[in-house]
């Protein structure tokens, strides 16, 4: 019995094929580093926990029913999902904010904290509203919404056509939960006194699709894998003619 010996890649390949298969997939714009990372635009909601720290909300505001003494955030940022979201720079003290709040019957006071972020992460063209810190402690009815706390301290609230809100206290002037580019770790600042929808699941971060890119096109992987599979059919085809001759 004799035994084939395969040829191994370089000889398989050749020189010149394998400078054609670079060449086709630098054209093609594909390199061995990582996708840039992306994220969502928005204003995420949060809400007060045992410790003082913040919780990512579980319902949107519009469902959420906060108990007397309980505190909100809102925090405009860019985001990749509610894992990466950004917590409001201020602790959720309740004693504080509402300090000098007295209560009152068939009323509840909530603590809300507005967060309107860095510039980095403001559309363009507009910058954050100064201060860009705020709190406030309205005393809305017993049954009131997160939502209606909010628009008891932040007038004008702004929505799109899917009741997403997309803009407190006038700010962002447009846009709602649009995907940008990731704009890196968010600097230290000071700890002084982000769609998310009126729905029960917050977006973007909870039901932004990521499947396909605007138009429906086939995405770059996809064609580079194609040339690519094509360019390693074409090799076969030379190593054959060339075993024959």
């Amino acid at each position: 019995m004799t035994t084939r010996h395969f040829p191994g890649p370089r000889r398989f390949f050749g020189p010149r094929l394998v400078a054609g298969l670079g060449a086709a997939l630098l054209a093609l714009g594909v390199t061995a580093s990582p996708a840039e990372a992306s994220g969502y635009r928005y204003w995420s909601f949060w809400e007060g926990r045992d410790g003082g720290r913040w919780g990512y909300a579980t319902q949107g505001p519009a469902t959420a029913r906060p108990a007397d003494g309980d505190t909100l955030g809102f925090r405009f940022a860019v985001s990749r999902d509610s894992a990466d979201a950004t917590r409001p720079s201020a602790a959720p003290d309740f004693a504080r904010i509402c300090s000098g709040v007295a209560e009152r019957d068939g009323s509840k006071r909530v603590a809300v904290v507005i967060d309107f972020g860095r510039p980095e992460d403001a559309p363009p063209g507009e910058t954050p509203p100064l201060p860009v810190l705020r709190t406030g402690c309205p005393q809305v009815r017993e049954d009131a919404t997160a939502a209606e706390a909010l628009a008891a301290v932040a007038k004008p609230l702004r929505y799109d056509t899917n009741a997403l809100l997309c803009g407190i206290a006038g700010y962002p002037a447009k846009g709602c939960g649009e995907q940008v580019s990731d704009t890196g770790p968010e600097p230290a600042r000071p700890a002084t006194p982000t769609l998310p929808p009126i729905t029960a699941t917050p977006t973007p971060a909870h039901a932004v699709s990521t499947t396909t890119g605007s138009g429906g096109g086939p995405s770059l992987g996809l064609v580079a894998g194609g040339a690519a599979v094509l360019l390693l059919g074409a090799a076969g085809v030379w190593q054959a003619r060339r075993r024959r001759g």
